[in-house]
């Protein structure tokens, strides 16, 4: 055995002297060999550790042999950095000779303490166990425009963003306190906050401005015609926003606004014809003309209440038009989605498991369907959450049977309250939605350019459907479930729950993908030059359109030469204190010897606690309170209290957050000059005891984001028993794999309202619990979220135990400080030697005695447990750790952006109130990230620069296209047919038709101003289909240009009959633009048709024809119409060859 010892002292200390110098330490461990090198001979076995039993001579050991360690690396080496005067060496080092039961760590200045030298497991480069990836630009994804890089968590309280929307120059955001806008021309410049006035959170973001106060906004809609953007808010009302008033640096108010709903307004969409469609909670729809619109908003700002009452009056609700004697055909869930089809002037409503189609023009209900296409016929006369909660109770606790009757009160409770509380954890694992199945739900909806319906569901899958609600197909290329669409030329961007984008065309081939943000992406719109998205966390990133393509890796490799001007560098201290309690309370001055010296230059500090509370009856109190999301204990609380006054709490330090599981509890305390970058706490607890269920054994974790880094602390508790090695192991790989962090009730926010917080926890909720469904319901198995942090830091009691050693040789070398020899024998060294845990992490070299086990209030190592079991003494507390680096060396930068090293590992043996003594680790973090504004800045230079304008020109192509007419008279009941013809031979053409405005004409023929209806719709007598869709090269498309009759209903609204809007029967005049870009074009050219109603003329026959669909120009078949000769064009042939009638901008 000493060969062996030698051998791996000689490659330790090899090590260790080719890049470390002498320090002065405190060390504890001895080599008690002679000079001769003869073999160490036992001697008379003396325990008390007096200070005359101390070798003499004990200094002459060290100067000679330091460690057996072969696999210790001196941090200062495998950091990468240059020796630091003072550094541990194995040349002749001062020996400080301390008493061991006063205290066994130095007292020296942090300053000339240096990194200790460190054992590192092997295993750590494969699998779940691999580094995660860093770059200074991220090589999975698009380089990107961060508008409004990840803010903390805790900074958004009130101010969280729940939906965006784009205009030709703004993005606009709907938020908890109103909405904010970005202009597109400042997208680029460094963040300065609202106003000027710096704002936490925003620090880094583009200049913004926001609006009043107002209740949480639900849902934006841009209206370009009316330069206006309309907002639902949670109160129920609709307001609306000026895209061009004056903004400056005082909040900006709102427009026209009214009272909607009872209920949150959760969707709006404006239709074919201009009116706005509102859905809210209880399957509720509600139509707001536009002439009433129009009216009100023509008002001044002195009648806002006249204008609020004369749009709140003109409602049509579409549930009580369907509904007949109480029985309604649409679905009474609530609607989640508005999509107005305005390719054949229908709207869509989608709920959770069902659609309704209607007419946009005459607002009849065409269809209802369920999601598998299947028509149905509903009889709904109460909200279905509440009707299927009611059938679920009565499923759980109304019996049929006269036996079960019989049965008695008490037993009739207790299944009441069984099924209640079964019933209760269904809701909230469906996350509000009825008892229907998770892959069953709609999330998401919206139309694409060729006229199809995509809807997305929670399981992942995507349903295209065909204007008339018919099913074509369905597929899936991603297991998280769809949060939103965004539809640009001919491709359609999907964002999914797990913070994915991916890029489909119109058949639904998968193109590219890439995880866009860290969370759920929760609404994606389409500006000028970006495809902007936004995640939960509230981060907006803005990918090119041109993505994925060359200008990717012309852009990324641009901003890797920009990544010196970039980066910022930090540094900081965490001290790291693990204890198993025993039960038992910590007096002030024992809290005050482990963690309070020892914390003055900390900037974080991470306390985990071992059987803080036991006992059968509180591990299944604990069990049971786990399975309805309730954790703590008062004791627990106790412990938190205690540590935080140790710490200075509320002066020096604040805590953010802790979890407790039974016996295990963590928490977590930032310096106030640090709190300002940290943030985001999640926690986790993973039960090992008792068939995985019970937390007398397991790990509870915090996860926390600093300098937009992750980090993760977990306290374990693993099996105990010398021989339950193999248990301990499997153990700590349970607990690996399956901590999974969410929002804790236990994360403090003491900026924040209670309720304010519950709000934020509950709104969470449906996307953590559809992730975890998500992924256990995933075949292959996904990375574990501990693998994707920075550093990880586990510390607990990890009961791993000394082998093949007696008590009494375990008191013997510990009595003499041989504690290199005892590092042979400890379980956990070889278990990680052989990868079998921990692997790849990394623990500082031991030079304290072993921990456990003592009698409780014995001072001094004459305390270690001398009763009948005599346990052997073990290393059972420790502090392991894995940063970034893939390798023993490795430089802090953005490619290795945590770099850790040790600076203490030490027990504090005269604390004496337990049986486990208390361990304390402080480390030494150097964090590399990016300056996010400075960041911003230098993206918007390369991307204005002309090598990438010249790439994005191919993305301002606009196909040439010609008109077959300039101007077109109808009269009654009258079709004509508009041709557009794509001259193109390679690109598609897309092109959409909408209504510049409509006048009146006078008696000398000239028309009036023209005025638009909301987003360019439509007047009611004027039908245009199909009124968008694409042209292949080459081919043509025929649109049908028909008068119609109209006719309001007679139907009333509080008592205001709806014909009271209808138009006048003098003669109109509409100027039709048709629009058109190219597939993946950001420009429109534009076409104007002028379109006059002659309502004086005689009525003509009226011609039955419909829009056919696109022909090949060269085609043989002719247009054989009647009226077709008013566009002075006589066939197919004619339109090629002669464009005498034919018209182009």
């Amino acid at each position: 055995m000493d060969e062996h010892i030698e051998d791996d002292e000689r490659d330790a200390l090899a090590a260790l002297s080719s890049s470390t110098a002498r320090r002065k330490t405190h060390s504890y461990s001895q080599q008690l060999r002679t000079g001769s090198g003869q073999k160490r001979q036992h001697q008379v076995r003396k325990h008390s550790l007096d200070e005359d039993r101390i070798p003499k001579n004990i200094e002459r050991y060290y100067n000679n042999h330091d460690s057996s360690d072969d696999d210790f690396y001196p941090h200062s080496a495998a950091a990468g950095f240059p020796p630091k005067s003072g550094s541990f060496s194995s040349g002749a080092g001062e020996y400080l000779s301390h008493r061991l039961d006063q205290n066994l760590c130095t007292d020296s200045p942090e300053e000339s303490r240096p990194s200790l030298a460190e054992f590192i497991g092997s295993g750590g480069g494969v699998g779940i166990f691999k580094v995660p990836v860093r770059a200074g630009v991220h090589p999975g994804r698009p380089p990107c425009l961060e508008l409004r890089p990840h803010p903390l968590r805790e900074t958004q309280v009130g101010k969280f963003l729940r939906t965006i929307a784009c205009t030709e120059t703004q993005l606009w955001a709907g938020q908890e306190g109103g909405v904010r806008v970005w202009n597109t021309a400042d997208a680029y410049e460094p963040g300065w906050g609202v106003g000027g006035r710096i704002r936490r959170g925003d620090e880094d973001a583009a200049p913004f401005l926001e609006s009043v106060n107002t209740s949480p906004t639900m849902c934006l809609m841009v209206d370009p015609a009316n330069r206006l953007v309309w907002s639902g808010h949670k109160d129920g009302k609709i307001r609306s926003w000026k895209m061009d008033q004056t903004l400056d640096d005082s909040p900006f108010k709102e427009g026209l606004s009214w009272q909607a709903h009872r209920g949150p307004v959760f969707c709006l969409t404006i239709s074919s014809y201009g009116d706005l469609w509102s859905g809210s909670e209880g399957g509720v729809i509600k139509i707001w003309p536009w002439e009433s619109m129009e009216k009100s908003l023509s008002l001044t700002q002195e009648e806002r209440h006249m204008a609020a009452l004369l749009v709140e009056r003109s409602f049509i609700d579409l549930r009580s038009q369907v509904t007949i004697n109480g029985v309604c055909n649409i679905s009474s869930s609530d609607v989640k989605c508005l999509v107005s089809d305005k390719v054949r002037a229908k709207v869509w409503c989608a709920a959770a498991v069902s659609f309704s189609l209607w007419d946009a023009r005459t607002r009849e209900l065409l269809k209802v369907f369920n999601i598998e296409g299947q028509i149905e016929n509903r009889v709904d006369v109460q909200s279905g959450t509440d009707q299927q909660v009611e059938d679920e109770m009565k499923v759980k606790f109304v019996s049929t049977s006269k036996k079960e009757k019989s049965g008695g009160f008490l037993q009739r409770s207790r299944n009441a309250i069984m099924g209640a509380a079964d019933a209760v954890r269904r809701v909230a694992k469906g996350a509000g939605g009825a008892f229907t199945e998770d892959n069953k739900r709609t999330e998401a909806l919206t139309i694409t350019s060729d006229g199809t319906i995509w809807s997305g569901c929670t399981n992942g899958f995507i349903v295209q459907w065909d204007g008339n609600g018919n099913r074509l197909q369905d597929f899936q290329h991603h297991p998280a479930g769809v949060q939103c669409f965004c539809s640009f030329g001919e491709r359609v961007y999907v964002g999914y729950l797990s913070g994915t984008v991916q890029v489909l065309d119109l058949d639904g081939n998968l193109l590219a993908g890439w995880v866009a943000h860290s969370s759920p992406v929760i609404k994606m719109a389409s500006g000028t030059d970006y495809i902007f998205s936004l995640a939960t966390h509230g981060g907006i990133r803005g990918w090119t359109i041109a993505s994925p393509g060359p200008i990717d890796g012309m852009l990324r490799s641009e901003l890797a030469a920009k990544e010196p001007v970039c980066t910022r560098r930090d540094n900081f201290k965490i001290l790291i204190g693990t204890w198993n309690v025993g039960q038992g309370r910590a007096s002030p001055e024992g809290l005050k010897a482990w963690l309070g010296s020892a914390a003055t230059d900390a900037g974080i500090v991470v306390v985990g606690l071992q059987e803080v509370e036991m006992g059968a009856g509180f591990l299944a109190m604990s069990a049971a309170k786990e399975t309805v999301g309730l954790e703590g204990s008062s004791i627990g609380q106790w412990w938190q209290d205690t540590i935080g006054k140790s710490l200075d709490e509320g002066t020096t330090f604040e805590r953010m957050g802790s979890r407790q599981l039974a016996g295990l509890l963590i928490a977590i305390w930032v310096r106030k000059n640090l709190r300002t970058h940290a943030g985001d706490i999640d926690a986790s607890a993973v039960p090992c005891g008792f068939g995985r269920a019970i937390g007398n054994k397991g790990g509870v974790g915090l996860r926390l984001r600093i300098y937009d880094r992750i980090m993760c602390f977990v306290n374990c508790h693993l099996a105990a028993h010398l021989e339950a090695v193999n248990r301990r192991n499997a153990d700590f790989d349970h607990i690996y794999r399956n901590m999974v962090f969410s929002r804790s009730s236990n994360l403090l926010n003491n900026a924040a309202g209670m309720a304010k917080f519950l709000l934020l926890l509950v709104s969470q909720l449906p996307f953590k619990t559809s992730a975890v469904q998500m992924s256990a319901g995933n075949g292959d198995e996904g990375k574990p979220e501990l693998s994707e942090a920075d550093m990880v830091v586990f510390l607990g009691d990890f009961n791993y135990r000394l082998h093949s050693i007696s008590y009494d040789e375990a008191r013997d070398f510990v009595s003499q400080r041989c504690f290199d020899w005892l590092r042979e024998k400890d379980q956990l060294r070889a278990e990680m030697k052989a990868g079998k845990v921990f692997q790849g992490m990394r623990e500082a070299l031991i030079r304290f005695p072993p921990t456990y086990k003592f009698e409780r209030h014995q001072p001094g190592l004459a305390g270690y447990d001398s009763g009948e079991k005599k346990r052997i003494p073990a290393w059972c507390d420790r502090i392991l750790y894995r940063d970034n680096r893939a390798s023993a060396t490795g430089e802090c930068s953005l490619e290795c952006p945590v770099v850790a090293s040790i600076l203490q590992y030490e027990a504090c043996m005269e604390v004496t109130d337990s049986d486990h003594k208390p361990v304390r680790c402080k480390f030494s973090v150097d964090i590399a990230h990016v300056d996010r504004s400075v960041r911003r800045q230098e993206f918007g230079e390369i991307f204005r620069s002309e090598k990438i304008r010249t790439v994005l020109e191919e993305y301002r192509r606009v196909p040439e296209t010609i008109v077959s007419s300039n101007g077109i008279s109808l009269q009654n009941q009258e079709t004509v047919v508009l041709k557009i013809c794509n001259k193109c031979v390679k690109d598609n053409a897309v092109f959409q038709i909408i209504s510049e405005g409509l006048s009146a004409v006078k008696e000398e023929g000239q028309g009036s101003e023209q005025r638009p209806r909301g987003s360019y719709g439509f007047p009611r007598w004027l039908e245009v289909t199909p009124a968008a869709g694409i042209i292949k090269p080459d081919q043509f498309e025929e649109v049908s240009v028909r008068h119609e009759e109209h006719q309001t209903q007679d139907d009333s609204a509080d008592g205001i009959p709806q014909n009271w809007w209808s138009e006048d029967t003098r003669d109109k005049e509409v100027v039709l633009m048709v629009n058109i870009r190219g597939s993946r074009s950001n420009q429109t050219k534009t076409h104007r048709v002028s379109v006059r109603h002659i309502f004086t003329a005689p009525r003509p026959t009226r011609i039955d024809s419909k829009s056919k669909s696109s022909k090949k120009i060269h085609g043989g078949s002719s247009i054989n119409r009647s009226d077709f000769r008013q566009l002075s064009s006589s066939s197919s042939s004619d339109a090629h060859d002669d464009h005498r009638y034919l018209h182009s901008p």
